[in-house]
């Protein structure tokens, strides 16, 4: 199975820096080895030369009967048995041991009977020219690794953290703060706003930035005109609607007068429910708080919707809200459980949670995955599609949250948390 990484892992700074540190690392070893390689080689075969002509020059002291200088002699103390038996054989080598504690470079050849001339040279000023050498690649290499690490992790730490921005910005566009643009100052081709200079080079950053305050702007603009278009025509419908109504009201007793006025009030009701839309739209409703008893407030509201609703209170509380616009959007949940469920409908309050649940066939997919949409109704039934918009805008108007589910035994159950005011 994969380990779990920690959360922190995931995130794309820390990413960037593991794999900076491994870059770093194999490629201070592979320049670490290459050195160490070539250095180690140079100096012992300056080393190997070295013995091999002191070799040369105690080769032809031993075969002129001269004696042999401090350092070299026949078969002396310490010589490596490989290399004996390499020189006992006729052949001439060398090889590095240690003698007396001491890191020494041996040279042998092969002398009279089965013995061996060699001479030893002090190779510890080489040893410890090597050593050195290794500890100065691994200091440097630990600081090239350090100073690299830190200007990446600068360096990915501003794309993360322009990139954390365009994601709040567009958080902040989804939660319906339409003005908000995060203004990378990449996105401009002409001018940095900050620097008045030429602006830099547009990287992968600004062109995601600039493509989301685009979107935004394109996405505003087409909301602004679809809440004029709405409030415009709620605006210019209500004027002939009035005078409609008040001739409604002349027209004399009879079935075709109960079909014009049942029209006309629909048509009132539709009229007032885009006005009502349009205003949330536009984010300019202002609360008037009070603090209310939850109990008394989801009864008056029952009686207010004209329905046989049942109502529970399990536990009573008081909430600061509007009750005007909380009394709208208990109605609305009980007048569309009425109109597209069946009963029995209760209301419970259980605490700051209302909900509302019918036992028809509940909601359908889209609205328990998405939320309710204007216009849209499903199976044929009456209405318009609006009074559980108008429940999910107030509520929101209310800082309260309003879900839709379906209970496991059938029935659509509409939930709806409010702050509870504290003790």
């Amino acid at each position: 199975m994969r380990p779990r990484l920690p959360q922190w892992s995931g995130t794309l700074a820390a990413k960037a820096a593991a794999f900076i540190t491994v870059m770093c690392c194999a490629l201070a070893a592979l320049l670490g080895v290459l050195v160490h390689v070539q250095v180690t080689n140079q100096t012992v075969d300056q080393a190997r030369d070295q013995a091999l002509q002191r070799l040369t020059q105690a080769t032809e002291r031993y075969e002129a009967g001269d004696s042999l200088k401090r350092g070299a002699g026949v078969d002396p103390p310490g010589l490596p048995p490989s290399l004996r038996n390499l020189a006992v054989a006729g052949d001439r080598g060398t090889m590095v041991a240690d003698f007396a504690g001491r890191p020494t470079m041996w040279a042998a050849g092969p002398a009279d009977g089965d013995r061996a001339l060699a001479v030893a040279v002090d190779y510890s000023q080489q040893a410890r020219t090597i050593a050195g050498l290794d500890r100065a690649i691994l200091w440097s290499s630990g600081l090239a690794i350090g100073a690299t690490l830190l200007v990446g992790a600068f360096a990915v730490t501003r794309v993360t953290r322009r990139l954390h921005t365009t994601a709040l910005v567009a958080r902040r566009i989804s939660a319906g703060d339409l003005d908000a643009r995060v203004n990378d100052p990449r996105t401009d081709p002409r001018t940095d706003p900050r620097k008045k200079a030429p602006a830099r080079p547009q990287d992968e950053v600004a062109a995601v930035a600039a493509a989301l305050d685009s979107m935004a702007s394109s996405l505003q603009g087409k909301l602004l005109a679809e809440q004029r278009f709405t409030a415009d025509v709620a605006h210019e419908l209500r004027t002939p609607l009035t005078g409609l109504h008040a001739a409604a009201e002349l027209l004399p007793p009879g079935r075709p007068t109960e079909l014009v006025r049942d029209r006309v009030a629909a048509l009132r009701t539709l009229t007032e429910d885009l006005l009502e839309i349009s205003r949330l739209d536009t984010g300019r409703e202002r609360l008037e708080l009070d603090t209310e008893q939850l109990g008394p407030l989801a009864e008056r509201a029952v009686r207010g919707a004209g329905s046989d609703t049942e109502v529970r209170v399990v536990r009573d509380v008081a909430v600061e809200t509007d009750r005007r616009r909380l009394e709208r959007v208990l109605g609305n949940l009980v007048a569309n459980a009425h109109k597209h469920g069946r009963g029995p409908v209760v209301l419970t309050v259980d605490g700051p949670v209302v909900t509302v649940r019918d036992h028809g066939d509940g909601f359908p997919e889209y609205l328990v995955a998405h939320g309710p949409q204007r216009f849209r109704t499903e199976g044929g039934a009456r209405g318009h599609g609006l009074g559980l918009t108008i429940a999910l805008g107030q509520a929101e108007v209310l800082a309260a949250r309003l879900e839709f589910a379906n209970a496991p035994d059938g029935g659509a159950v509409a939930t709806l948390t409010l702050a509870a005011e504290e003790r």
